[in-house]
């Protein structure tokens, strides 16, 4: 199984990062990454995430606070 994370701009396109998809071994791995870099994809126009295990989506995720 592979973790990924979808990265989406405010209009729902999906936005593909420059140095290529981070990919991760657990769901855990996955979701403490976006802990520590969510601020700097919401700096680089990312809105939204969306959790991946391989293809399947798992959930979404807004970067702003509600």
């Amino acid at each position: 199984m592979v973790w990924t994370w979808r990265y989406e701009a405010a209009d729902g396109s999906v936005l593909t990062p420059q140095d290529g998809a981070e990919e991760f071994t657990s769901q855990g791995d996955a979701e403490s990454w976006i802990g520590e870099e969510w601020k700097r994809l919401l700096e680089d126009g990312v809105e939204r995430v969306v959790l991946l295990e391989d293809d399947a989506e798992i959930y979404p995720m807004s970067l702003r606070a509600a």
